[in-house]
């Protein structure tokens, strides 16, 4: 379990629709990680990556698309 003692804020509708297009998680698959990031305060990717939703280099994948969109 990844617990952060400062809160993390909600990913973004973008981040979401990302992880359900372009790497393929299932609804079910984002409403877990999304349902543990928010009791865990630890970042979405990061959560997924940690339940086996993702791969390792989904999980690059993800980290490269989001500073891309910084």
């Amino acid at each position: 379990m990844v617990i952060s003692s400062s809160p993390q804020p909600q990913p973004s509708a973008t981040l979401v629709r990302y992880l359900r297009h372009q790497i393929g998680l299932s609804d079910n698959a984002l409403e877990l990680g999304l349902r543990q990031s928010q009791l865990e305060q630890a970042p979405l990717p990061v959560v997924l990556w940690r339940f086996g939703l993702i791969s390792l280099e989904q999980f690059d994948q993800v980290l490269s698309w989001q500073d891309q969109q910084l």
